[in-house]
């Protein structure tokens, strides 16, 4: 008799006989368990989690009616088919759609290889917006998919889910950490290692502003300019600013723009001040686009591979692993810099 192929989470949102059920299709799934095989008895499933024999029958006769399971008299039940037609029913919340978020998502949806369909939501950066599309949603979806944003507490709110369908995207926390498996970008890292990798371009400049208005900006992105800033502090003068209003752009000066609107502005009083990008003035984005390879004649960006970030969630998804994946980034050089 194969152990283990059926699992309940006693926190979980999710109803205990729709956990069952999903167990044992994720069991079939991973080849846990082939036809013929004897599935454990309902009085050992009501032993080994707590419940009533009501909720167990009530997943057997399910499946039962789908043709999954039979039973012999005085034998018990066996697995009938392994044609389940089941598929991942996955709830993923991003934080807001744009062009490199897209990129990701079409990734994600390519990689899922037809094994699983997802239902997208957005919660703009609005804890109560985020909050109440859990909750609203905590028993409909076999897996999770959260990008949680800058939320410390998403914890809070995430720990009502199924602990083992809950996968974190972009931003995570130590918290965060503990409990749920990942694939996330770690922005300070990335932006010290980016800034590094390019002081051959840098040293042309005389002064590195990096604009970071705050609100939905990773604060890991102000963590790694802030290092850079203070570990080569002798060889630029580098200031943080939080908006480019009123700011006076000058020769000789680099600007590192998390926000794109920040981008467009710099591109237009570049031209208005007649600055040539990429000698004059240097321009450093974040998040690449095919927009950005061909705007000013190539914006250089600090960016991750977002079609690879959602080959890799597919992958933990589809297989249900328990990973933390740190994606990776560089910097990409063009000429704005």
């Amino acid at each position: 008799m194969p152990s283990g192929i059926f699992k309940v989470e006693p926190k979980a949102g999710t109803p205990k006989y729709k956990q069952l059920i999903n167990s044992l299709f994720q069991s079939i799934d991973k080849g846990l368990v082939s036809v013929g095989d004897r599935l454990p008895s309902i009085n050992s499933i009501c032993k080994e989690f707590g419940l009533s024999r009501d909720t167990v029958l009530v997943a057997f006769n399910e499946l039962k009616t789908r043709g999954v399971i039979s039973s012999v008299p005085g034998k018990g039940y066996y697995l009938a088919s392994t044609s389940t037609q089941f598929k991942k029913n996955i709830f993923l919340l991003f934080e807001e759609f744009n062009v490199f978020k897209e990129i990701l998502y079409n990734s994600f949806i390519e990689n899922l290889n037809d094994k699983a369909s997802v239902d997208i939501y957005f919660h703009h950066f609005n804890r109560n917006v985020f909050k109440e599309l859990i909750e609203n949603n905590s028993d409909k979806y076999t897996s999770y998919v959260i990008m949680p944003a800058k939320f410390n507490d998403a914890y809070g709110v995430l720990k009502q889910l199924p602990k083992n369908e809950v996968y974190i995207l972009d931003q995570t926390n130590a918290t965060l950490k503990k409990h749920y498996p990942a694939v996330y970008q770690n922005f300070e890292k990335d932006v010290f290692n980016a800034l590094e990798s390019g002081i051959d371009l840098l040293n042309k400049y005389e002064k590195i502003y990096f604009v970071y208005p705050g609100g939905k900006e990773p604060v890991g992105q102000l963590k790694g300019f802030k290092k850079f800033a203070n570990y080569y502090q002798d060889k630029w003068e580098m200031e943080i600013i939080n908006s480019l209003k009123g700011q006076n752009i000058k020769t000789g000066e680099v600007y590192i723009v998390p926000n794109d609107n920040d981008l467009v502005t710099l591109v237009k009083e570049a031209r208005r001040e007649q600055l040539k990008i990429g000698s004059d003035l240097g321009i450093i984005s974040y998040n690449d686009t095919p927009l950005k390879e061909v705007v000013a004649d190539g914006i250089t960006t600090i960016s991750t591979d977002f079609k690879e970030m959602g080959k890799i969630l597919a992958d933990l998804v589809l297989n249900s692993k328990n990973d933390l994946i740190e994606n990776k980034s560089q910097l990409i050089r063009r000429n704005s810099l």
